[in-house]
């Protein structure tokens, strides 16, 4: 039976993620924030669910308490890092910049640092990190979360170029979902709007094909074609 970690499994992505996984008759360590949760989702899901209390902003209990879930688990196959905070913020409000750079890149980066030389030290795995179409250009709405979300595209990136140039057996792959319908989908001009399940499931079908870069839903790769040539004047009038 193959075993799975997922960062942020108690809700949303992750939790629809955590479902399909278990369906497929993988055993999943789920982690969160929020106790409840996780013992609701245990009931539910059932005995291949194991749980951790975890949260990626507290950097000083964070590495050892993912250690006691690869112990726990023995091997890990697939680790999936689906953490994040969301807000709008035009009017740059540092509690809420603060908390988004905490949160998404201090926190994640310590969190991918450290799970994917676990994989390392392995010797193989699957390490999957979920940004978002918000990597691709400079947002007004919410500069600090589509800076945050370029930081960890260009992070998986170098991950992945540091495994196949030390032939480490680490398959990376960058999760880019543009709208899902989760507490973090916040915003005026909201389109395409998928819902989790359907996320889900196609997150869960291109890791199993091994893709470097996954889209959310496919149609949103036109979009992200779209920003990549996008002259800077046609964003400053979006």
């Amino acid at each position: 039976m193959k075993k799975a970690i997922i960062i942020g499994g108690t809700s949303g992505m992750g939790r629809a993620l955590a479902e399909i996984l278990v369906r497929e008759n993988w055993t999943v360590g789920i982690t969160g924030r929020r106790r409840e949760l996780l013992n609701e989702i245990k009931a539910t899901i059932g005995n291949q669910i194991l749980t951790l209390v975890h949260d990626i902003t507290e950097l000083e209990s964070s590495d050892k308490k993912l250690d006691q879930l690869f112990d726990e688990l023995g091997t890990v196959d697939l680790v999936i890092v689906s953490s994040g905070y969301a807000e709008i913020n035009r009017k740059l409000n540092w509690d809420i910049q603060k908390t988004v750079i905490e949160t998404n890149v201090v926190g994640i980066a310590k969190t991918y640092q450290h799970l994917f030389l676990k994989l390392k030290a392995q010797g193989y795995g699957h390490f999957v990190g979920i940004s978002s179409i918000a990597s691709k250009r400079g947002n007004r709405h919410c500069p600090s979360y589509g800076a945050a979300k370029a930081f960890q595209a260009n992070y998986l990136e170098s991950l992945r170029c540091m495994s196949k140039k030390k032939n480490l057996g680490i398959t990376v792959t960058d999760v880019q979902p543009g709208f899902v319908d989760t507490a973090m989908a916040k915003g005026p001009g909201m389109f395409w709007v998928a819902p989790v399940e359907k996320a889900a499931n196609q997150i869960y079908a291109g890791v199993m094909k091994g893709k470097r870069k996954i889209y959310v839903t496919k149609r949103w790769r036109l979009i992200a074609w779209v920003l990549n040539l996008a002259p800077s004047w046609v964003l400053e009038k979006m």
